[in-house]
This record gives C-alpha cells, structure tokens and sequence, in this order.
C-alpha cells in the first residue's frame, strides 16, 4: 500500500514523515497549552461544583446515550458555551448528553472553529 513521502517542516525546515510531529512544534504546543492552563480558573471556579455533578449525574440517568453517535453518554455538555453565564449554565435546555470521543474530537473542534469565526 503506497503511504505519503516526507514533507518539509514549515517551522524547522527539516524533513518529517506524513504524521509524524516536529519536536520543536511539540514543544512549542506543549508551552503554549500549559501558559493557557496557568490562566484559565479550576473547574470548582468555572461552576463544576458537587451541585453540578449530581445535576448532570441525574440528566444522564435520563439521557443515557450520546446523542451524536448513540453509545452510552459519559458526561453532560453544554450546547452554546456558557463562558462563565450562570443562567445558560443550569439551563437543561442547553445540556445535551455525549461520550468522551465525540466530546473531545468533534465538539470541541466545532467551538474552535466557532471562537475563531467570532474573533474575525
């Protein structure tokens, strides 16, 4: 089976294998993550109390399974973002039951893409 040939880094100039990741763009990632993480507040501070594990315990005892790919549901996401909105936080109208797979690859990447389109 034919696989992709290297390719030329755009940051370090050296030649990589298709998927294989730069360790200078590792590293750089690696920084760049943990400078967001020093920042942004724990989750008790961002309202992920012991209210909202019972709150969200219950919702997935009513909505067990994923909505997106129908596998059992493992937590309780938050359809629009609430950014901090206590009102938008507890509305159940904007919880929506997922599986960890489908929460941190297609969710998570469509609030990328969403952030990015708002800051244009």
């Amino acid at each position: 089976m034919p696989t992709k040939g290297p390719r030329v880094c755009g940051y370090c100039g050296l030649t990589h294998m298709t998927g294989e990741q730069c360790r200078f763009v590792a590293a750089r990632d690696k920084a760049r993550k943990a400078s967001f993480d020093r920042k942004r507040p724990n989750a008790r501070e961002r309202g992920y109390t012991r209210q909202w594990e019972k709150e969200s315990k219950a919702f997935l005892e009513d909505y067990p399974f994923c909505i997106r790919c129908g596998k059992p549901a493992q937590l309780v996401d938050h359809k629009t973002p609430h950014r901090g909105d206590q009102r938008l936080f507890w509305d159940r109208t904007n919880w929506q039951p997922l599986c960890h797979h489908c929460h941190n690859s297609a969710k998570q990447s469509e609030e990328r893409r969403a952030s990015r389109k708002v800051k244009l």
